[in-house]
């Protein structure tokens, strides 16, 4: 067995163990022993690493799709807690900083949305959508205290799945991490996207890449392309930050060139990989849009 192959299985064989710890666990509601093993879980994950999860055994990939499902979990937990006790001060936004991810952006969607909406946009409109209604009013008291804010955030109890009309008013849609934890089930909710979201709007999804496909499901691309999108760019970071980003457009189903409403394949998409961080890949995004637009004008 070769070094890599040896990195990998040493690997699979740590996440197994961890696995079987936390499978055992009473509750996944945050305490001293929930935190340390998930924190020992993402310091696993997260080192870059050989391993394509995606072409593991059946037994690794059973504990892989648990561990997804048990990262969930759990994240709810961790939202309920840290949303609850921001809601218990007077202006609760001004101590977000208490939640324990907030820093490296590995925020739970709806404080995702509040740091946009509060700091990076202050002039857009918010649609929050969420299957649990208790997740919903939790969001709803962390932006009582600021009126400007709470009067652009809107909170909806609905599954994106039950989403028709409402889609086609958007500019940008942001898609969960776990929103569809299994490849087919995630393939379907970027289908019915790319049916009822306006043409030309932006899609953003959030994937996984490496060891990290441990902790949330993998996004292929070619999946959101045959969704009826053109991808744009993907960027996969290397630091602390779990999530990679997938930000793609909505193909006008009745262009020139698609294939049965299908976006075409457009050669390499841009990978962007540290340093060059957010900023080369919004600088990618934005090339390929006016390739696209210069290509278009000239059909």
């Amino acid at each position: 067995m070769d070094a890599q192959n040896v990195e990998v299985a040493a690997l699979v064989q740590k996440i197994a163990a961890l696995h079987a710890d936390i499978a055992k666990l009473p509750s996944l509601s945050p305490s001293p022993v929930v935190d340390a093993l998930f924190t020992n879980l993402v310091m696993a994950c997260v080192p870059p690493s050989p391993v394509d999860v995606t072409k593991l055994g059946p037994d690794a990939q059973r504990v892989r799709e648990e561990l997804i499902r048990l990262c969930s979990d759990a994240e709810g937990h961790l939202e309920a807690h840290y949303a609850d006790m921001l809601a218990a001060f007077d202006n609760p936004l001004d101590h977000l900083g208490r939640f324990p991810y907030f820093s490296n952006y590995i925020n739970l969607s709806k404080l995702d949305s509040l740091v946009l909406a509060a700091r990076h946009l202050p002039n857009a409109l918010f649609d929050n959508y969420d299957r649990c209604g208790a997740a919903n009013d939790r969001a709803r008291k962390l932006v009582r205290a600021d009126e400007g804010l709470r009067k652009r955030m809107s909170f909806h109890t609905a599954d994106v799945a039950n989403l028709t009309d409402e889609l086609h008013k958007y500019d940008v849609v942001f898609l969960a991490a776990l929103v569809g934890m299994a490849a087919e089930d995630k393939a379907k909710v970027v289908a019915h996207l790319g049916r009822h979201m306006a043409d030309g709007a932006a899609l953003v999804v959030r994937s996984a890449h490496g060891a990290r496909g441990f902790l949330y499901p993998i996004v292929d691309p070619e999946d959101i392309r045959r969704g009826g999108f053109d991808v744009l760019a993907v960027y996969h970071p290397d630091d602390e930050v779990i999530n990679s980003v997938i930000i793609a457009r909505k193909i006008d189903a009745h262009a020139k060139g698609l294939q049965n409403g299908h976006a075409p394949a457009r050669g390499a998409v841009p990978i962007v990989s540290p340093p060059c961080k957010c900023c080369k890949m919004e600088a990618n995004a934005l090339q390929k849009r006016e390739e696209m637009a210069t290509t278009e004008l000239s059909i």
